[in-house]
């Protein structure tokens, strides 16, 4: 289904999911295409990013974001095309990454908003490796997990925009670096494509003893965005003073109450006690100076220049299919940063 010149779709939260979105999650809907007043601008979107903190966003609880209102569109970063512009410093013509959310058509007034120009390259990527997903990367490792030449580094989610990209840049920093993903294909990318010293498929029923073999100095930064199964194998190996960075924890998103089996909640605080681990978690946006920012887009656009770092990225055509795509994404379906092509 193509974008129209004449109507908005939107994408929006129709209901509250109980564990997974289903078909009842989100409702798409027409409307008028807004018209942009002084100091404001219409966008038309582009691209739009799909991120496992989606599904947060569709629970009404605290958190360090407001909740998508039932009867709202769906939130998301997009790359977009500037349609008409009121605004100063933008242009008809521009493309700009933008916080439109899951709709063809959105005012901005500015705010939050970067001007990519008119004819970037790759324009897909500001959405990922030069985008969210790889500052989330950069500053995570480098200014939490701090890592030093020689350490263990191990990265759950190793084939996604996140954890491929920590990886990478622990190589670079001079560390073993031990992936972990699920199943045989992605284990393969991220060791013949990212160059991982190691990757453990979550799936095997001798995990832990895989993840053991793999880290025989035990493991002295974990990179957290998954939790479950992963965390509870990782625990007996860090070792003291190891650093854990925490992102998300995707394995838990979708469930309604307390995972089932025993409340491995003593033995994280042990482990975290015993071994003086630094435990951190951080929103990317919230958590570090404008001057991070900066520092991350100079060193990755040096790091690609380079081809010191490699980057997968998944398209899905068409914006009626973001609903479907989002649950592979959080159910690991997924292979790489998966953007949506809107128009």
């Amino acid at each position: 289904m193509a974008q129209s010149s004449t109507e908005n779709r939107r994408i929006v939260l129709a209901k509250r999911p109980q564990g997974l979105p289903d078909q009842d999650t989100l409702r798409l809907e027409t409307s008028d295409i807004p018209t942009p007043a002084a100091g404001e601008m219409l966008l038309r979107t582009k691209y739009l990013s799909l991120d496992p903190y989606m599904r947060g966003r569709m629970n009404d609880a605290k958190s360090y974001a407001e909740p998508v209102a039932i009867d709202g569109v769906m939130t998301a970063q997009v790359v977009a095309e500037v349609v008409t512009s009121n605004l100063d410093g933008y242009a008809t013509g521009d493309l700009v990454l933008a916080g439109s959310g899951w709709q063809d058509y959105a005012i901005s007034n500015g705010e939050q908003v970067i001007n990519l120009g008119k004819d970037p390259a790759n324009p897909s990527w500001a959405l990922g490796i030069l985008g969210m997903p790889g500052y989330t990367a950069y500053a995570g490792l480098l200014l939490i997990g701090d890592p030093k030449p020689g350490e263990t580094v191990v990265v759950a989610a190793a084939s996604g925009p996140v954890g491929a990209t920590v990886g990478q840049i622990a190589k670079i920093k001079g560390c073993r670096v031990v992936g972990v993903a699920g199943g045989a294909e992605k284990c393969a990318h991220v060791v013949d494509n990212l160059g991982f010293d190691a990757c453990i498929d979550h799936k095997a029923d001798d995990f832990a003893e895989q993840l053991k073999a793999a880290c025989p100095e035990g493991i002295d930064v974990y990179f957290e965005n998954v939790g479950g199964k992963v965390l509870y194998g990782v625990l007996p190996l860090l070792n003291p003073f190891a650093r854990m960075p925490v992102c998300g924890a995707v394995s838990w998103y979708n469930l309604p109450s307390l995972p089932e089996g025993p409340d491995m909640g003593p033995v994280i605080l042990g482990t975290i006690l015993r071994m003086k681990v630094k435990v951190e978690g951080f929103i990317i946006f919230d958590s570090f100076p404008m001057s991070t920012y900066n520092d991350f887009r100079r060193d990755m656009t040096e790091w690609l220049n380079q081809g010191k770092v490699q980057y997968k990225e998944q398209v899905v055509d068409g914006l009626e299919n973001a609903p479907e795509a989002l649950n592979d994404v959080l159910l690991g379906k997924s292979f790489g940063k998966v953007v949506v092509k809107v128009d």
